[in-house]
């Protein structure tokens, strides 16, 4: 038996039954609230987020050997990397190497492509920035990570 239409506008039907969904799922039980920085939330373990080349623990040297594998496999190209033949060991030297963090996409691809592991995707997923300039991580800075801001209460 359906209400007339002036009826419904009258007693607002439409109205408590909207409010009658939103108090139905008012319940403590219902709620999930993350207290972001304070509390950290969990990361998926496949997520892929800030990119990070690693160090060779023993001697403090990048592991990256400039093979430019990884810059070959972005689709987006936004790796550049430079390197120059050292004359005495005859092996390619990781000189710059440049990451834009505005254009990624995140694929994983240039961490499969990479032979030594050197480079990989961490999961740090605060990145923002407030400049453009800050989206282009350098050798250091992909060397160091991410700094989180620590908040305190």
């Amino acid at each position: 038996m359906e209400m007339p239409s002036l009826l419904r506008k009258i007693l607002m039907w439409d109205l408590i039954k909207g409010l009658s969904v939103t108090f139905r799922y008012q319940h403590p039980k219902e709620i999930y609230t993350e207290q972001y920085p304070l509390e950290r939330p969990r990361v998926a373990e496949r997520y892929r987020g800030a990119p990070r080349l690693n160090v060779n623990p023993d001697n403090n040297e990048t592991m990256c050997i400039a093979c430019d594998l990884c810059a070959l496999a972005c689709p987006e190209h936004l790796i550049m990397v430079t390197s120059e033949r050292n004359e005495k060991t005859r092996r390619k030297e990781l000189t710059t190497f440049t990451y834009d963090l505005s254009r990624c996409m995140f694929c994983g691809l240039c961490e499969d492509a990479c032979p030594t592991d050197a480079l990989e995707l961490t999961q740090d997923f605060e990145l923002a920035s407030y400049t453009r300039e800050g989206a282009i991580w350098n050798r250091e800075m992909l060397e160091k990570g991410p700094q989180p801001t620590q908040y305190r209460k």
